[in-house]
């Protein structure tokens, strides 16, 4: 793995906000810059706008070729002409979050005009609600006053519930997906490992690699394959992999040699081409700290007190990151204030990552929902 390439230069579509952010920590950046994408087209009366927000390792190529990776956008089979977040209808915008490194200011960003390095681990620690604050900014800047949905998978699905708990006149709809109100001790304790393996590599530099022109690569696979592992099920790595062996005749103690173990450094080695380490420490502490609950006593359903907005909830039976349990207790914290809300758990061996593969039922349930509320938003 080549340890010596420094994060390349990354240009995107973006918005800068020269008033800055005030954040959850107390502290304020001087500025902020927004980076998204977009597809469809807004309707005159500006109704029609969904907001797609990613996960963690995602970005804001929702739908269109990544300009790093050249691979397809991350939802292609959901966002488009046609398919169940239809782009002939809809107005599509997906931005990178805060504390990311695909446009939107992040560890990565020149700290100010004043200090043009980047903030690397001086960035101020962000929150799934200062990510949420960020986007509100940028929707508001679109003219946007009411977004038609809110929609994401994992971390996004924590934004989607954060947009509908801190904004619920700006939501009409919001589809948390393999989500859940707060982030476990499990969870918790894997996205740890994640960050000792980086904080662990020789070539961290305390946060300021770039300064030595080099990447903690070895570090970062590390935490991007820990971090793999339970976004799939046992019964997707089995029957992918099983015990399958790659070399019998040159077996040693180190070595990919059972097939499951190539594709965990096939996910290391393309990640760490794509994502900077210190905007990963960054964003996995958001997720770590989420807890719609904590601000209202420890009672869920206050988060939700009056809301009108849709809920539309879906947990996958074999996601174990973030298992139907969790799903439940925000459906029940939803009908305890009487909101408009569906919660449905589809079958599927693909694990936590169902949300992004081919399942066919997920599909029509999302479509279905989005049918019910144009209609009821007067935009079928």
């Amino acid at each position: 793995m080549d340890q010596t390439s420094p994060t390349p230069e990354r240009t995107h579509e973006s918005v800068t906000f020269a008033q800055g952010l005030a954040l959850d920590c107390g502290r304020s950046l001087r500025s902020l810059t927004v980076a998204y994408r977009s597809v469809g087209t807004l309707n005159a009366t500006r109704s029609n706008a969904i907001l797609i927000c990613h996960a963690l390792t995602g970005d804001q190529y929702v739908a269109d070729t990544n300009p790093m990776t050249g691979k397809p956008g991350w939802w292609e089979r959901v966002v488009g002409p046609g398919l169940p977040i239809d782009t002939d209808k809809f107005f599509v915008v997906c931005t990178n979050v805060l504390g990311g490194c695909m446009g939107t200011t992040g560890p990565s960003s020149p700290h100010d005009e004043r200090a043009p390095e980047p903030w690397g681990t001086n960035f101020p620690a962000v929150t799934i609600n200062d990510m949420v604050r960020a986007q509100k900014r940028f929707i508001t800047h679109l003219g946007v006053e009411k977004l038609f949905a809110v929609i994401g998978g994992s971390m996004g699905g924590m934004q989607a519930l954060s947009w509908a708990a801190l904004y619920p006149e700006s939501v009409f709809a919001a589809v948390p997906i393999a989500a859940a109100a707060y982030h476990s001790a499990q969870n918790i304790a894997f996205h740890e490992i994640g960050r000792q393996a980086i904080a662990a590599d020789p070539l961290f530099h305390d946060g300021r690699y770039w300064s030595h022109g080099v990447t903690p690569e070895r570090g970062l696979a590390v935490a991007r394959m820990t971090a793999h592992i339970t976004y799939v099920s046992e019964a997707a790595l089995t029957r992918k992999f099983g015990r399958k062996l790659q070399d019998v005749a040159n077996l040693s103690a180190l070595g990919d040699r059972f097939e499951v173990e190539s594709y965990l450094q096939y996910q290391g080695s393309s990640f760490v081409r794509r994502f900077d380490a210190n905007s990963y420490l960054t964003i996995t502490r958001a997720m770590d700290l989420f807890d719609l609950a904590a601000p209202h006593n420890g009672v869920l359903s206050s988060a939700f007190s009056g809301t009108r907005t849709r809920f539309l909830l879906v947990s996958f039976s074999s996601d174990w990151l973030f298992p139907t349990a969790q799903s439940r207790s925000l459906a029940r914290a939803l009908n305890h204030v009487a909101a408009n809300v569906s919660f449905v758990e589809v079958e599927s061996d693909k694990g936590h990552d169902a949300f992004l593969l081919d399942e066919p039922d997920f599909h029509r349930i999302l479509r279905g929902f989005l049918a019910g509320c144009a209609e009821h938003a007067g935009l079928a």
